[in-house]
This record gives C-alpha cells, structure tokens and sequence, in this order.
C-alpha cells in the first residue's frame, strides 16, 4: 500500500523565520510593540510608479492570461535592464518571467534535477533552496563556509566535493543570510569548473541592486550555459507581488516554456504591466535613494551590535542582512531569539533557518526598518544583556 504524505516531506524543514514572525504577529495582536529584524522584506512601499501602472492595467477590466514566458515588452525591458546596468547582452528569448524568485528556482529544479543527483549549495544558506532541491528527488549537499571565505565557496571547496553523483551547484550572490557576494575571480572560477564537469551552474542574483561600497558583477558575464534567478522582491519593493524571471541557457529555453505552461500557466498579469515602469528613470532613482538608506542602516547596526559582544567575521557587502556570531552572549542562537522576542520585543532569526553548519552561534539581523526602531532595538537588547 502507498503510504503519504510522500516520503520527501520528511526532509522538508518548516521555514522557521515564518513560524518566529508569526510568534511575533500573536504578541503585537495582545499590544506589544515588536521591533521585526527576522523577515527578509523592505519596509519601503512599492514605489509609486509601479503601483500607477498597476492600477491603470487593472482599470481596463482585461487582466488575463499572459504567454507562459511572460509579456514580451517585460522580456525585453529586462534584457534592457541588463545592458544598461551591467553592460551585458542577453537576448530577451532567453529571458523567463516567473512567480517571484522562487517560481525561477522551481522551473530550474523540475528542469535540471533527476532522483538521486547532487546539487551543492553553501551552509549556512537561504533555507528554501536545500528544499527545492529535495521537491523534485535531488540531493542537496551542503558545504560549509566560514568567514574567512566571506562565508561563499570557493574553487578549492568545488573540487573537494564534486563526485560522480554532482549534477551542479546553486549559490548565491549576495546571500542570504551573510550578505556577502562572490568575488569576481571566484565566480569566474567556478563556472568553468563546473562547465568542466559537465554540470549545470545556478546562479541566486536576487539581491542585486542591494549592494554597498561595490557593484555586483551578474553571472551572465561569464557564460550563456548559467541559470541566473532574480526578483522584483527585494531591490524593486514588490515582495507581495510575487514576481521574478530566470535567465535560461539557450538549449534549456523551450524546456523551461512547457515547465511553465504546466506549472504556473503564466504569471500574474497585474504584476507583470506593473513591472514594466520598474525600469524607468524615475522609479530607479527612488530605488537607488532607498539603496543609500539601506546602507546607512549597515552601518549604524554592525558597530552598535559589536558594541554589545556580536561579531561579524564577515562584513556584508549586499541584501539587508547582518550574520551575527552570538556565541561569546549565548551557547544556543534559537533560544536567545526565543527569548529576545518574549522578553524584549526583538525578533530576529537564529542559524537553525540556515542549516547545520554552527547555527547555535549566530543570529540573522534584517535592517529592514528605520534607524530610530533599530536604534530602540539595540537598546532593548542591551537592557535584555543586563548591558544599561
């Protein structure tokens, strides 16, 4: 007799970020002031523009199906997007609109991965990528980065875990949850060995545009053979909108077409006509204004937290996360977030989201809120320390 649910659940971890926030939500619904520092989302609105061209496309009453790859003038602002931005041609065929970043990884998953094969991804990393993995029979094998490596893989780690089951790797740039992104050479790097190996290299580029002191260099300079997955979330303020798009190597293009027919049918049409004025001059410079607070907010955090016994063996050059080590403050990062939030009003995510490689020792920080609320959480958690 078949037994269910299917024996794959049971390596599906609930994303416990979602389960603290809604630990959170209970607590603000009985009037306590929770100061959110666990959830990766802007607190910036959608910028206007977006949010007019939206509104104008839902007033026509004609809100339907779009092709399975997305509208075509949203492909081509995107490729658009990439020669202007990065300097890089990329034909807009190649380009897939997807169901926010995770709809991209899922149509690359159901695409690249068989029962059985290996796909490599750092640890700590973003949660759901080991799952998408796991969803259609892979393997997900983590590897263990620190911050001497800035917390991303190198060439070195690639040879060092590479077998005859690896079918490819999936890392991220900047990642969550360190913020650190893959030097040029080291990103170079590991494309050719994995083009070497026959194996398929994914790309996470979903927090471009949130990098701080230095631009991030996209994938896509190094090869027409990787899969880059990017967002409307972060950078662009449409987290609710769930809406993003994948950059497909050519061979894989019609495959990704059928997935996307089956899977999602098309994405959601309001969004996509509100994302072609995400491109537009006057909606990049809100963004980019937006960029210069994120930064602002890197940096009164990083020291304050220091101050009170954090540390930060790397420094995060992109997205709005601040990997902490808690370790000379707690032996165990679940329970003190735990406790932060009961006790102080602070929610913030312990390592356990992130994999097995010493959560217990560090916590993930959003700067996702304005200085002052950041500057009132420092203080509750000085006084949460016994610090003032």
């Amino acid at each position: 007799m078949p037994s269910f649910p299917a024996h794959r659940l049971a390596d599906i971890a609930p994303f416990h970020v979602m389960e603290l926030m809604a630990r959170a939500k209970e607590l603000e619904a009985g009037g306590r002031d929770i100061i959110h520092m666990e959830v990766g989302e802007p607190d910036f609105p959608t910028p206007p523009p977006i949010v007019a061209a939206a509104q104008a496309h839902i007033a026509t009453g004609h809100v339907r199906y779009t092709a399975a790859l997305g509208l075509p003038e949203l492909r081509a602002a995107i490729a658009g997007f990439y020669a202007t931005r990065y300097g890089v041609s990329v034909p807009a065929s190649r380009i897939v609109v997807t169901a926010g970043a995770s709809g991209g990884l899922l149509l690359a998953m159901a695409c690249l991965a068989e029962p059985g094969s290996e796909w490599l991804l750092t640890d700590p990393g973003y949660p759901c990528n080991r799952h998408f993995v796991r969803c259609f029979e892979g393997r997900p094998i983590g590897i263990p980065v620190h911050g001497e490596s800035d917390f991303q893989p190198t060439p070195d780690d690639l040879e060092r875990f590479w077998n005859e089951r690896t079918a490819g790797a999936l890392f991220a740039s900047p990642a969550n949850p360190t913020g650190t992104l893959l030097a040029d050479e080291t990103l170079a790097d590991i494309a050719r060995l994995v083009r070497e190996r026959g194996g398929q290299l994914i790309i996470d580029e979903i927090y471009h545009g949130l990098t701080y002191g230095r631009e991030a260099t996209t994938a896509l300079e190094f090869g027409d053979d990787i899969f880059v997955v990017q967002s409307f979330s972060k950078y662009f303020n449409m987290t609710g909108w769930r809406l993003g798009w994948l950059v497909v190597p050519p061979r894989f293009v019609r495959d990704i077409e059928k997935l996307a027919q089956n899977l999602f049918i098309s994405p959601s049409a309001a969004a996509q006509y509100a994302a072609l004025s995400a491109f537009a001059p006057a909606t990049i410079g809100i963004l980019e204004e937006r960029r210069q607070e994120f930064q602002k907010r890197r940096d009164f955090l990083a020291p304050a937290l220091e101050n009170l016994g954090f540390r930060f063996p790397a420094r995060p050059q992109g997205a709005f996360y601040l990997y902490a080590d808690c370790s000379q403050l707690t032996s165990d990062s679940a329970r003190f977030a735990s406790e932060l939030l009961e006790s102080a009003g602070v929610a913030a995510t312990p390592g356990l989201d992130f994999g097995s490689n010493l959560p217990e020792k560090y916590l993930r920080f959003a700067y996702t809120s304005a200085t002052a609320r950041l500057a009132e959480a420092v203080d509750r958690i000085r006084r949460f320390l016994g610090q003032g």
